[in-house]
């Protein structure tokens, strides 16, 4: 069992996934820095100096009662709030990791070249238009015969 487990853990996907996943991890740090620490500030700024990781509904209050100030005073008197100021950053991070993405593999896809064309297999009968196998000698639709246009 050991024998097929190391055969499992030595196959390439796998070792590509594990890469993958480590490197995706270093990147998510990267993305969330530039979210909360690059893009929010200014953003808050120029939406009157909000802080977005501090918006939050308070559904109960703790204790003390409220109102609080910040997201960490009201979740250290044990209140109940929905933090949808931290579900904004985590959306804009999405986006950010979204985009990076949709970019990589934009830039792999290039670096491939243009796709190749499968061969046709299908061509249209002179005669009425319609799809027809490329070697046929007579069309199926309309009963015409193509042996000149299975010579072209």
């Amino acid at each position: 069992m050991f024998e097929e487990f190391k055969k499992f853990i030595m196959r390439g996907n796998v070792m590509d996934m594990a890469v993958g996943i480590i490197i995706g991890a270093a990147f998510a740090t990267i993305v969330n820095s530039l979210v909360n620490d690059i893009l929010m500030p200014p953003i808050g700024l120029l939406l009157g100096g909000v802080d977005f990781s501090n918006l939050f509904i308070t559904l109960k209050e703790g204790a003390p009662p409220g109102p609080y100030a910040t997201l960490t005073a009201a979740q250290e008197a044990g209140a109940v709030t929905i933090n949808y100021g931290v579900f904004l950053n985590a959306l804009i991070t999405f986006l950010i990791v979204a985009f990076a993405i949709f970019l990589l593999v934009r830039w792999v896809n290039r670096l491939k070249g243009p796709a190749e064309e499968p061969a046709a297999t299908t061509t249209d009968c002179p005669y009425c238009l319609m799809e027809i196998p490329i070697g046929a000698t007579r069309c199926g639709h309309c009963g015409s015969e193509l042996a000149m246009a299975a010579a072209d």
